[in-house]
């Protein structure tokens, strides 16, 4: 799967984009400290981002978990992602996470790249239910999520330990489909 738009692409993380991904996640890991805890935690090295992502080819294989990443056509490096996961193939469901490049921010790159991300699974995988969670602090990615069509369902209280330790409250936004 390859979806383009403007100047960018959109597709899997490949078993051979290791060192694109670690130099997407090791020059924004302070801004994604706090709600990309397991990526960061997983990323620390480039061989611990190799090891993570032959460990995600394993994931992408069982329908678990599935990294769109978004790349900027002009320079070939990634500047974003948008990944799947939580699936739950009873419903079935899956959560939705995304971050942009601090270079590439307010641009309006991640919300386009979610919205043909959720076209495309909601299409390929006939997902009913997706949700987004994320806390109050993070208007960039609340932003993305309203822009997208999701509602805020509640507020789950203590939801989540950031790399720092804190637990914090998390904003759960829900979107269906017929």
């Amino acid at each position: 799967m390859k979806i383009i738009f403007n100047n960018y692409k959109i597709s899997l993380l490949d078993k051979n984009d290791g060192v694109l991904f670690f130099n997407l996640i090791d020059s924004n890991r302070q801004r994604l400290e706090d709600f990309f805890a397991g990526t960061v935690s997983e990323t620390e090295t480039l061989n611990d981002t190799l090891d993570y992502c032959a460990e995600i080819q394993n994931r992408i294989k069982a329908k678990s978990y599935f990294p769109y990443m978004i790349t900027d056509s002009h320079t070939n490096k990634f500047i974003g992602l948008v990944d799947v996961k939580n699936i739950d193939w009873n419903v079935p469901k899956a959560e939705l996470g995304s971050f942009i490049d601090s270079r590439y921010e307010g641009k309006g790159i991640v919300t386009k790249a979610t919205s043909l991300v959720i076209d495309y699974i909601v299409e390929e995988n006939r997902f009913i239910k997706l949700l987004c969670r994320a806390n109050k602090r993070n208007k960039g990615s609340i932003a993305v999520i309203i822009k997208n069509g999701f509602e805020l369902e509640g507020t789950i209280r203590r939801d989540y330990k950031t790399t720092k330790g804190e637990i914090v409250d998390l904003n759960y936004y829900g979107r269906v489909f017929d």
